[in-house]
């Protein structure tokens, strides 16, 4: 029943798009590139749509300066240099993001009755990715350079704004690292770090004082391309968000140095907070390092611990340094006490749990999972950078809550910068 619902849907469809006409402008034609092309007669094009192959005649113009002919015909139905329909483009982006190509294929076939091979499918989406990545950078330039000024956010506004940004590696090809050094064995890379930023807003606490995230707030940013192109990426979106207009902006991050170069760049006013659990480990390692001397050392680490969730982090230095230590244990202490004493004003958690905020870095972490560790870094899984980039670019976007924006022949009134793929 249904394959014979979806031919005779492939039948109508074509006489519709015949009834239409065949886009014939005339004996002359402005090709893309403003010159005048002339009329070459009719062609026939074959799509591919979610109800079937279906066939085109079109008018064809050739232009002698570009020595290419175009169809004016195909720019209604969105096919013009395409061989599927933007519903089918739209079908294949979503399901070779949510999952591999090859499960993309079997629910495409599954749900939709569509016999698409997982490399046409793997192509098909990393053309709709590498057009979100194209109209992102695009979009960011522009609000950047304030050629875009974005509306304040409606109102009444949540009291925070948190950004929070990591880092994961994503398995690659052996050609992706060539030249890198890696934590293999011999020394080489098998990954290429995707470095994610996720922005949402905090509203109100549950009943026992800890935030609670605002559903739907969540928007994110991404790069292969190392932290600065993540500043530039994250600058755009605080703007394009409102940031400035929020009450209260929280950066919190694991404590590289580069997170807060970058926070009290774009937001210098926030809040900066280092990720609790990051804090913890590295007290752990601490406690690790002093333990041949610590006469009880998971006593020691217990009241320091004490001491890290009540903020108090010159105790837990000063502790550290009761210990009469030289050479090489000495010089390793001081390294890492340094990153307790440059954070020390940044993991005042008793104070910041009192002001209702995050100090967990879960957030971020729950990003990373959703986004890139959930489709991009399953077993056998070994990537091009741009490959990967791209059906990263599909799961921001949906994550982001701005799918429809890729697709704006769907609604009457296209938003954003998104040109229809």
């Amino acid at each position: 029943m249904r394959a014979a619902l979806t031919s005779a849907g492939g039948r109508l469809l074509e006489a519709v798009l015949a009834g239409d006409g065949d886009g014939y402008a005339g004996p002359h034609a402005q090709c893309p590139d403003d010159h005048q092309a002339g009329y070459a007669g009719v062609r026939d094009k074959t799509v591919t749509t979610v109800l079937g192959p279906v066939r085109i005649s079109r008018a064809w113009y050739h232009c002698g300066e570009c020595k290419h002919g175009f169809a004016p015909r195909d720019q209604q139905p969105g096919v013009a240099g395409a061989t599927e329909s933007p519903g089918l483009a739209e079908m294949n982006a979503l399901a070779g993001a949510e999952v591999s190509f090859a499960r993309a294929g079997r629910l495409l076939s599954g749900l939709a009755g569509l016999t698409i091979s997982p490399r046409t499918i793997e192509r098909s989406a990393e053309a709709s990715g590498a057009a979100a990545r194209t109209a992102t950078a695009a979009e960011a330039s522009a609000i950047r350079e304030r050629r875009i000024v974005p509306m304040p956010p409606p109102g009444p506004l949540p009291d925070m704004l948190y950004v929070e940004v990591d880092g994961t590696g994503v398995p690659v090809r052996a050609s992706q690292t060539e030249g890198r050094a890696g934590k293999s064995d011999d020394g080489t890379a098998g990954t290429r770090e995707v470095k994610l930023a996720r922005l949402f807003t905090v509203s109100r606490l549950d009943d026992d004082g800890r935030p609670v995230m605002d559903p739907g707030s969540s928007t994110y940013a991404f790069t292969f391309d190392g932290k600065n192109v993540l500043e530039r990426l994250v600058e755009a979106e605080y703007l394009r968000r409102g940031g400035e207009h929020y009450r209260q902006v929280v950066a919190l991050g694991d404590g590289a140095a580069w997170i807060w170069t970058m926070a009290e760049k774009l937001y210098p006013h926030a809040t900066h907070i280092t990720d609790i659990y990051h804090a913890r480990e590295h007290l752990t390692d601490l406690a690790s390092h002093l333990a041949f001397i610590t006469p009880d050392p998971a006593a020691w680490l217990a009241g320091r611990s004490e001491e890290l969730d009540a903020g108090n982090i010159d105790a837990i230095i000063d502790a550290a340094r009761a210990f009469p230590l030289t050479g090489v244990k000495a010089d390793e202490l001081d390294k890492k006490l340094g990153y307790f004493e440059r954070n020390a004003h940044r993991m005042r958690y008793a104070n910041f749990n009192k002001l209702g905020m995050f100090t967990g870095s879960g957030a971020i972490e729950g990003g990373i999972k959703a986004i890139v560790v959930q489709r991009a870094k399953q077993s056998g899984m070994h990537w091009n950078v741009d490959g990967a980039a791209d059906i990263i670019a599909l799961r921001c976007q949906l994550a982001s809550g701005r799918w429809d924006e890729l697709w704006p022949a769907r609604t009457a009134q296209p938003t954003g910068l998104r040109s229809a793929v």
